[in-house]
């Protein structure tokens, strides 16, 4: 076995399961041998499940499903039967183990897919860096000393160190995205209600989804095939295509797009798009123009869409404190995000602030009359330093994601698809990004996008030095 086939990505690995060129076992044994080597240097997990997954690989042995023993990570905020998800706090709040697994991950297992670990959070998935009191800082692969992007973190870090072939996330105001983008990732916030939340319902007021890290366009889809579509009795608002596969989709070169793109910040949000980002941004286009799309230069008619999006972040946040055993234990961070939220939406407030981020979304979606996606930088800069701002205040740790991550949340209170696409590094060999976003239920048209995108300039032959 060699470390090559730590970065074949899911569906190539479960080829070889399904044809008997490789075993479960083996596949498992050698993402074990690379988390014990190689996760002190980035710390993406917050525990390792070998005995349980070695011991799933030896009845894996003839699996035939899309995932036959791949392994994959869990992050921290989903339902795993047998085992507590902390999301990033100390034990005081810690909730039993779960009794059943995420509809989302019960897919996946039954893909054939090996859960090896669970991945590191910043307490409750509240900020776009990952350190914790509880856990310590998990570290960019590429660069140590900056972050891996946060909420889903641990995963971006452990699919880009080659310690996974993928990773579960989540996304309430760009947290797949980000980490994606961090860590030259292919990650796709799915379309509100594309995957299911239960046995839960969805976090922060619906602003976040369940969905994957991958580092292919086409290991991204399949992961997205699979997790798809929801358990009887619950209403499913975007069946599969009729057409075929999102990973057929990536395949697929797109027809002729309208293509907007905008560098604009959402108002009410301060910083600057840094030089290597605009010029990523900026390379891109051309090559989808060159590629025969239309492209036209558009700006989303935010309004105050980022103000409604932080009213219901604080508010989610605060429903997320109240429910605690121990919420006094929570990192000061945390603390004084629960109690903006208390405050500035109190429970009478709550309804209208729902009506209004409908009708915000409705005015930002109006941009797809003219359009048929609209690109982004996903970040405003290269990933900073690997603490961001913890332990500082929740005003500057809002301020600093604010300027580092502006381009992502308005697409989660609209509730549309949106992909981070890998678009080469910068001078210090950090991965660049542009974020791909359509219209509800599109992801087909992102992925065969972000594929054409893939073929016209490569990039998973590249992998974190040392890795």
């Amino acid at each position: 076995m060699t470390d090559d086939l730590a970065f074949a990505g899911p569906a190539e690995l479960g080829r070889l399961v399904r044809s008997r060129q490789v075993s479960p076992r083996e596949l498992v044994e050698l993402f074990l041998s690379r988390i014990e080597r190689l996760d002190p240097r980035c710390n993406a997990f917050r525990s390792v499940m070998a005995e349980e997954a070695l011991a799933q690989a030896d009845l894996s042995v003839g699996a035939d499903g899309a995932l036959a023993g791949v392994p994959i990570a869990v992050k921290d905020d989903l339902a795993f039967a047998g085992h507590v998800a902390t999301r990033g706090m100390r034990g005081a709040n810690w909730p039993g183990p779960a009794t059943q697994d995420a509809e989302s991950l019960r897919r996946l297992r039954a893909a054939g897919a090996i859960p090896i670990g669970i991945t590191n959070v910043p307490e409750l998935m509240i900020f776009p860096w990952t350190a914790t009191a509880a856990n310590g800082i998990t570290r960019n692969p590429w660069d140590a000393a900056r972050t891996c992007g946060g909420s889903s973190g641990g995963s971006a870090a452990a699919v880009a160190g080659g310690l996974v072939a993928a990773a579960t996330g989540s996304d309430g105001g760009g947290s797949i995205r980000i980490p994606s983008a961090c860590c030259g990732l292919v990650g796709m916030k799915p379309s509100r209600g594309r995957v299911s939340s239960a046995p839960g319902l969805p976090g922060w007021l619906g602003l976040s989804t369940a969905g994957a890290l991958a580092r292919t366009v086409s290991d991204s889809a399949l992961l997205l095939d699979v997790m798809h579509g929801s358990p009887p009795g619950e209403q499913q608002p975007f069946p599969r295509r009729a057409a075929g596969s999102f990973v057929a989709a990536a395949a697929t070169a797109p027809a002729r797009l309208r293509i907007a793109i905008s560098a604009k910040l959402p108002p009410g949000l301060f910083g600057r798009v840094a030089d290597d980002q605009r010029t990523a941004w900026k390379r891109t286009a051309s090559l989808l123009c060159d590629a025969g799309h239309e492209i036209l230069e558009r700006d989303p008619s935010y309004g105050l869409a980022q103000l409604v999006f932080a009213q219901t972040w604080v508010r989610g946040v605060h429903e997320d404190a109240a429910a605690l055993a121990a919420p006094e234990t929570l990192e000061r961070s945390t603390r004084q995000m629960a109690a903006a939220g208390r405050v500035v939406v109190p429970d009478w407030r709550r309804a209208s602030l729902l009506r209004s981020r409908e009708r915000a979304a409705a005015r930002i979606m109006a941009l797809w009359d003219e359009c048929d996606v609209l690109m982004t930088p996903t970040t405003a800069r290269a990933p900073i330093p690997a603490d961001g701002a913890y332990g500082r205040s929740a005003a500057v740790a809002v301020n600093t994601a604010g300027r580092f991550t502006p381009f992502t949340a308005v697409f989660n209170l609209t509730g549309q698809p949106a992909v981070a696409v890998p678009a080469g590094w910068d001078s210090d060999g950090v991965p660049l990004s542009v974020q791909l976003v359509g219209r509800p239920g599109a992801e087909d048209v992102l992925y065969a996008l972000a594929g054409e995108l893939e073929r016209l300039a490569p990039w998973a032959d590249r992998h974190p030095p040392g890795y």
